[in-house]
């Protein structure tokens, strides 16, 4: 299991996608900015380890085996215990119709892939409130 812990009160946030380069690059941009990382590799992996280690935000690929980003989220969101935490859709393909249909099964925003550090970063800050930890970097 991969969990990385920087600081022991530190928000914890998920990063689900099939591709390890990205799962890399998110939870080194994270762990760097004093976040807690939990990785998952499809959206199966992801509903397994969300009971677990309650995030307080996900990242959630959209083209994804098995499970698509989609269905992930849907699922995220009828939970009870879940339903409150923001889902933030990663994808390749920057579409209108992909934004309206991350939002329909309640993603709270959409960021296109490959993100910058400060993309990734901005997108946290702006779905937790800033909550967590210090932002120097």
């Amino acid at each position: 299991m991969t969990t990385t812990t920087p600081h022991a009160n530190a928000l914890k946030i998920m990063v689900i996608d099939d591709s390890s380069t990205i799962r890399r690059s998110a939870e080194i941009f994270l762990t760097q900015a004093g976040y807690q990382v939990v990785l998952a590799e499809d959206g199966f992996d992801a509903l397994a380890k969300i009971s677990d280690h309650h995030p307080a935000l996900i990242f959630c690929d959209i083209l994804m085996p098995r499970l698509d980003g989609y269905q992930t989220c849907a699922l995220i969101k009828k939970s009870a215990k879940f339903h409150a935490t923001p889902v933030l859709m990663l994808s390749s393909k920057d579409g209108l119709f992909d934004r309206a249909r991350g939002a329909m099964v309640g993603s709270a925003a959409y960021l296109t892939k490959p993100f910058t550090k400060d993309s990734l970063l901005a997108a946290v800050r702006e779905h937790t409130g800033g909550a967590g930890v210090s932002t120097q970097e």
